[in-house]
């Protein structure tokens, strides 16, 4: 799973909000606008009710440039009911910096005609239509959402006022350079169903007080997490049963694990139980319309140091506008006298304004930087304004997550060159050149188009995140030179990545994701030289990723989707002293983080809180969650078909299995021996009646036998030793279930798991239920009574200290009565859980066994969608997280190649789509360490040469003394990776025959593993003392041998 889902659980959380909580909402697929919900991972971000609203949106996007392009396509993946596409203008050079859908082939002809076609292509849900004429009114009272980019102010505020009126949402992009502006107005009435898109919390309780503001304890197992003025409602209270199924009640908190609510006087009195769970409160908005929005600005700050931005660029977007219809161009790039006029011209629109709108002082310099700029157009800007203007489209659309109140401004000016005053660009270096790099020139000049041609990067991932960078890489132009974009990822193409890896079509599921990204890339831009691998990222890959191809890199993009490559990658970078951009997302919220040799800390200094697992004996007997019975029924799934299979297929093909089984600690010998036993011989199926029985006999032994014998050792009624009630709080009392065909869930649990089982002994399974019903007739069950003596873990404590004691002769036994591997006829075969395969009958099987799970316990069940994205650790990425995260992180990268050294250039960056947030700041710095008088941190280290010219290499001893001699460092401790090859305590004779060994004899030695031959170096780690005996904390050794 190296970028099945190019994102993260959110890397980096805990500078910049107190808690995250997986993004995600309750969702029913069976009533489903659209039958195929496998491609629809927004459904899973958005919840199902609003995935319906927006299947009824027909939504306009005006002007075909960059922005507008984006904004179609993230629109598009989300999933509307139609998008049309307007644009009066014919494609030029300037375009192709950031029109992705543009060919040069394509130069003079309609922009919005040619986009059409390839935007068609993306969704085979949402018609796309070309619309080439001038936007009438009439024309748009057809659509509930309007997008305008690349528009003038007459027409927004001439449309802008006929959307108010008339009930039609509006936003409104647009990016100069490295500025740009977003403006929303959702009329006068706007509902949001939910604010933030986080999971509804619920708590279990522990009492309820009986008073005129009641309070509510919660088990002190957990906070609750509520906020004042949330509201609630109950179930399952047992005595003070009013509760019940309420009506929303406000909420006071009061502290972590309790808060008030209504009057219970009146009430019954509480016995025990009870779940409170919060509810989600519709909330009014009203927007202002463009006009009275224009001259009253409220402003989102992107960046809270540069809290004074927003309203300098107001009057200087208008400015752009003023200037633009006064020459019928924009100010020419860099250029000076433009930019005099263009000063001019904006303090007459500051002294022009009446309302608050007006600022006292304009800021000279930053308006300049603007005119400089404004004829400029950036793919990654593009990327960062788009995809959050497509979001705002989907709130506009669904009601779903925090619209932008109402103006937003963000500019990366850090991306220019560092030195203050001498770092102006001239007009000639930046004018247009009739290239496809037209638009990027005119900010850059073409010094840096060279630069970027050069590079040599590393990407490692072609998933969501893996997809928009390359675009975004194709669009600036890296590697469009003589440099290349090596690209690895080891995933094939599911269908469920389609609706965000927008690269790939339905033709290229099941082919490799960086082969196919890599020449959809290259349609977009034909210099781009890329190289696609299939390689996973990790020790296993050094002989491909050694030394020589570190090397040559220029710096690495990471675009993974779990912590343990990513902090691979990391250290790989820190050792070799590249670049590393680093970004992950989760719904809607994303995160940017830039790593600099020698300047910043390291991806892996600082680290999120691991992620909680579900105790066994939860999972075992004690479930309250869906989440419980999901996972119960993954283990189920490996248990039965795959694991057994596996075993057995080793015990039939492997002579040495039973060796290396017996060798197994503890119980397990006897376990796996029961289990290939159980699969080759007790269990072996003959025919599709057998499996049929199997899974009957199966059915009855889970779903009503165990739970019996549970009831059996723990009764409803049974008391703790303290004598409250066993089955409270988190311990949910079970019934067991009756078997019948006529129950449609109890069949369909036979049927998959009977076609499970035959497919994992190459026998034909059947999915006719009448068939099935038929031979249940004739199934003998086993009848059951609950024993004495069965021993149950009450917790995983308990199970721990349990090791039970193994049965020798059981073992004996097993040896003589499994069949001889040369006598067996079987068609073994394991079967690998798929989720998104609709007839394989995995998904059938999970749903019916966490669901059955989930009656014993009365907990609410999860439809197949649910459970799909819980079983199948769905982590949902969007469209339009992606593509603002990747725009952040390709403005990093121009910092990176231009060669930026202050810290305070780079940007580490955070957002939340859904409330909307963005949070940046500069990267935390390299934490600086210290011995005798000299510094160092991560990126230092002690340089020795192994082998002189001479050719005689180094041996220990020498190693010491060098030490001694040139650091005054008495080396206490010495070791290369989990091996130690000296020490202070080492016994003299082990310490004799040490000393005077070469260092790689040593190594190979203790590590008992030759070394490869494309290793150049070594790493060792160091416990040093000083001269004065003291303990020293010193840099790593990097000892050169070849």
């Amino acid at each position: 799973m190296q970028s099945a889902m190019s994102s993260s659980p959110l890397s980096k959380k805990r500078r910049l909000s107190g808690t995250e909580t997986k993004t995600g909402s309750h969702c029913s697929s069976s009533n489903s606008v659209r039958t195929d919900l496998s491609i629809h991972l927004p459904t899973y971000v958005l919840g199902h009710d609003a995935m319906k609203r927006m299947q009824n949106s027909n939504v306009l996007i005006s002007g075909m440039r960059g922005l507008g392009v984006e904004i179609a396509k993230n629109v598009i993946l989300a999933g509307v009911r139609s998008v049309t596409v307007h644009d009066q203008g014919v494609a030029e050079w300037r375009d192709l910096a950031s029109q992705f859908y543009l060919r040069e082939a394509d130069l003079g002809k309609n922009r919005a005609e040619v986009s059409q076609l390839r935007l068609a292509e993306l969704n085979n849900y949402v018609p796309v239509t070309a619309f080439t004429e001038t936007l009438t009114e009439d024309f748009m009272t057809d659509f509930q959402v309007v997008v305008l980019t690349n528009s003038n102010i007459e027409e927004r505020q001439q449309l802008g006022e006929f959307c108010h009126t008339k009930g039609i949402k509006l936003v409104i992009a647009d990016t100069r350079g490295l500025f740009g502006q977003l403006f929303c107005d959702f009329g006068d009435e706007m509902l949001v169903f939910d604010t933030n898109g986080e999971q509804p919390l619920s708590s279990m309780i522990s009492m309820i007080t009986k008073d005129t503001q009641a309070v509510v304890t919660c088990l002190d197992e957990t906070r609750h997490g509520f906020e004042s003025g949330d509201y609630v409602t109950f179930t399952e209270v047992q005595g003070m049963t009013e509760l019940n199924g309420c009506s929303p009640v406000e909420i006071k908190v009061l502290g972590p694990y309790t808060f008030s609510i209504c009057d219970t006087t009146g009430f019954l009195d509480y016995i025990r139980g009870g779940i409170v769970s919060q509810v989600k409160m519709p909330k009014k908005i009203a927007f202002k319309s463009i006009s009275s929005s224009m001259a009253e600005p409220e402003f989102v700050l992107t960046d809270f140091a540069k809290f004074d931005r927003p309203g300098q660029l107001h009057v200087g977007f208008q400015a752009i506008h003023a200037f633009q219809k006064k020459h019928n161009h924009l100010p020419a790039p860099w250029n000076k006298a433009d930019g005099e006029e263009f000063l001019t011209l904006a303090k007459e629109v500051n002294a022009a304004q009446t309302g608050s709108a007006k600022v006292e002082q304009l800021d000279e310099a930053l308006i300049k930087k603007l005119s400089f700029v404004a004829a400029g157009d950036l793919a990654p800007l593009n990327a960062f304004i788009g995809g959050l203007a497509a979001q705002e489209v989907m709130k506009a659309c669904t009601g779903k997550f925090m619209p932008l109140m109402q103006w937003l401004y963000f500019d990366a000016l850090e991306c220019l060159a560092e030195q203050e005053g001498g770092a102006e660009l001239t007009e000639e270096e930046c004018a247009p050149r009739n290239c496809r790099y037209d638009g990027q020139i005119a900010v850059f000049g073409t010094k840096l188009q060279e630069m970027l041609g050069k590079q040599r990067y590393f990407l490692v991932g072609a998933g969501a995140i893996g997809c928009e960078l390359l675009k975004n890489f194709a669009m600036i132009g890296l590697a469009g030179g003589k440099g290349e974009v090596i690209v690895t990822d080891m995933d094939t193409i599911e269908k469920s990545n389609l609706n965000r890896q927008f690269l790939f079509r339905p033709s290229d599921v099941t082919k490799m994701k960086s082969d196919t990204a890599a020449a959809a890339v290259k349609q977009m831009n034909p210099s781009i030289r890329i190289t696609g691998h299939q390689n996973r990222v990790g020790p296993d890959t050094e002989r491909v990723y050694d030394d020589d191809f570190f090397e040559s890199l220029d710096g690495v993009t990471n675009a993974l989707d779990n912590v343990d490559a990513r902090m691979y990658m990391d250290r790989r970078c820190v050792y070799y002293r590249k670049p590393l951009l680093e970004s992950g997302t989760l719904g809607t919220k994303g995160n940017v983080q830039v790593v600099i040799p020698f300047l910043t800390e390291s991806y892996s200094s600082s680290q999120d809180p691991p992620e909680k697992s579900i105790p066994i004996c939860t999972l075992k007997n004690f479930p309250n969650a869906i989440e419980h019975t999901l996972q119960w029924a993954r283990d189920e799934f490996e248990g039965l078909f795959k694991q057994p299979a596996e075993n057995s297929i080793q015990y039939l093909s492997d002579p040495k299995f039973m060796e290396r089984t017996l060798k197994l600690p503890g119980a397990q010998p006897v376990e796996v021996l029961e289990a290939v036993y159980k699969s080759l011989v007790t269990d072996c199926p003959h025919s599709w009646a057998d499996c049929v029985a199997w899974a009957r006999n199966h059915w009855q032994c889970q779903y009503s036998n165990n739970i019996r014998q549970l009831l059996h050792n723990f009764p409803p009624e049974q008391l703790t030793s303290s004598g409250a009630p066993f089955w409270s709080g988190p311990k949910r009392c079970p019934h067991g279930l009756d078997f019948s065909t006529s129950n449609e869930l109890h069949l369909d649990y036979v049927v998959a798991a009977a076609n499970l089982f035959a497919q994992s002994y190459g026998l034909k399974g059947s999915a006719d239920r009448a068939g099935v019903i038929k031979i249940l007739q004739d199934v003998k069950v086993i009848p059951f009574t609950p024993r004495s003596g069965v021993k149950i873990h009450v917790s995983d404590q308990e199970l721990q200290n349990s090791n039970s004691s193994v049965d020798d002769s059981r073992l004996d036994d097993l040896k003589v009565q499994l069949p001889s591997p040369e006598s067996s006829t079987f068609k073994l075969c394991a079967v690998d859980f798929e989720k998104d395969d609709d007839t394989n009958f995995h998904m059938d099987f999970i749903v019916a066994s966490s669901n059955l799970r989930a009656e014993n316990y009365d907990i609410p069940p999860a439809d197949r969608h649910k459970s799909k994205l819980i079983a199948g650790k769905i982590i949902p990425a969007i469209a339009t997280t992606t593509a603002a995260v990747v725009g952040l992180v390709c403005l990093e990268l121009i910092k990176i190649i231009q060669g930026h050294k202050k810290l305070e250039s780079f940007k580490n960056g955070f957002m939340n789509l859904a409330l909307p947030f963005f949070a940046f700041s500069e990267p935390i710095a390299a934490p600086s360490h210290k011995y005798y008088e000299i510094d160092w941190t991560l990126w230092d280290r002690f340089e020795v040469t192994g082998l002189p010219p001479n050719g005689e290499e180094m041996t220990l001893r020498q190693f010491l003394d060098y030490f001694k001699t040139e650091h005054k460092l008495e080396i206490t401790m010495l070791s290369q990776g989990v091996s130690m090859l000296y020490s202070f305590f080492m016994p003299a004779a082990k310490l004799k025959e040490r000393l005077d060994l070469p260092m790689t004899e040593i190594v190979t030695k203790v590590s008992k593993k030759k070394l490869g031959k494309h290793v150049k170096a070594l790493v060792f780690e160091l416990c040093c003392n000083d001269l004065t005996d003291e303990d020293v904390e010193v840099p790593y050794v990097r000892y050169t041998i070849r």
